[in-house]
């Protein structure tokens, strides 16, 4: 049962993919190892960390740009570009194959951290769906519940999918990171601790954030009739990124090119995968190729797990390892 899972939603990972199988990576070589997050339903009444000023009023004016001012400590839904402004340079057609209506607009989900621990930093996550769909339920959702409770500032990130391509949707998640670290002070975290997270094609797609639209680059690049505001001019850097069954590259091809992974000034990368995914030997090679660049490397493969185990399980529980880890890198940020 395990493995017919496992292809199906890997079949949703790859269009067209003959699965290969792999054998299981030595363990310990390289210290290798749905539903809605609580209060979704019902909104929490404006707890937070008792050190963070909670803004009255309901929109900040940015260049000519109105963005919904943040709410910390209460749940809230912030749509990332204003209604007819976001760079989008492919248009988009009607179609019953697509998973979001014409009029649907990039926005993020704030889970707030536990307000009884410390606030860590903050978490973009973003969910796999072969950019067909995004898997909020089995992906992210569950790991927002749990990493909220370990102190972090967590946002779900609903890209774009199809028609648009994951450079759009890339922007999206840059778009997001911009927002969250020009309001650093209110979410009481320090500005440089934001993490980027995605499972299968949502790690994909944090990758070609980090490679491609990080820092100040420009959505112009992408769009020239896209107008910048002021956020444009927020770094979209990221402190570290967690790829979950996923890798740098595109969909269902893992890159192993060193020199680009070099030059482009990695954050440190963290992997958790199975051995029982048909994507098993990208990730090893994606890992091993970013390792050969220099960029620091964290690696858990878990065995017999399949593609798609989300948050976790008793064979999978990567959430530990990541937070003991990212917790070490914002701690020495």
């Amino acid at each position: 049962m395990k493995r017919f899972v496992s292809i199906c939603l890997s079949l949703l990972f790859v269009c067209g993919l003959t699965a290969c199988s792999g054998s299981q990576r030595e363990s310990g070589s390289q210290d290798l190892q749905g539903q809605v997050p609580t209060g979704m339903e019902n909104p929490s009444s404006g707890v937070g960390h008792e050190e963070t000023e909670v803004r009255s009023d309901s929109e900040t004016d940015i260049a000519g740009f109105h963005l919904e001012a943040p709410t910390p400590g209460t749940e809230q839904v912030i749509y990332l570009w204003e209604e007819g402004k976001m760079p989008a340079p492919r248009t988009y057609s009607e179609s019953a194959d697509y998973f979001d209506p014409p009029d649907f607009r990039p926005s993020m989900e704030y889970y707030p951290a536990n307000p009884e621990v410390p606030v860590k930093g903050a978490v973009m996550l973003c969910a796999g769906g072969a950019f067909m769909f995004r898997g909020n339920q089995g992906d992210t959702y569950p790991t927002a519940e749990k990493l909220t409770e370990l102190g972090y500032q967590c946002f779900v990130v609903q890209y774009r999918l199809r028609p648009y391509t994951q450079e759009e949707g890339a922007l999206d998640l840059a778009r997001a990171v911009r927002y969250v670290r020009y309001y650093a002070e209110e979410y009481g975290i320090d500005e440089k601790d934001i993490a980027v997270v995605g499972y299968s094609a949502g790690g994909i797609l944090c990758g070609e954030q980090v490679l491609n639209w990080k820092g100040t680059t420009s959505p112009t690049l992408l769009d020239e009739n896209y107008v910048p505001d002021s956020l444009d001019g927020i770094s979209a850097d990221a402190a570290a990124i967690g790829h979950i069954y996923s890798f740098y590259g595109r969909l269902s091809v893992g890159s192993t090119d060193v020199e680009k992974f070099r030059s482009s000034s990695l954050p440190p990368t963290f992997y958790a995968y199975g051995t029982e995914d048909p994507f098993y030997r990208q990730f090893m090679a994606n890992a091993d190729a970013v390792r050969e660049a220099g960029v620091s490397v964290e690696e858990h493969c878990y065995d017999g797990q399949p593609h798609g185990f989300g948050a976790g399980n008793a064979d999978s529980d990567w959430v530990p390892e990541f937070d003991r880890w990212l917790t070490d890198i914002y701690e020495n940020n």
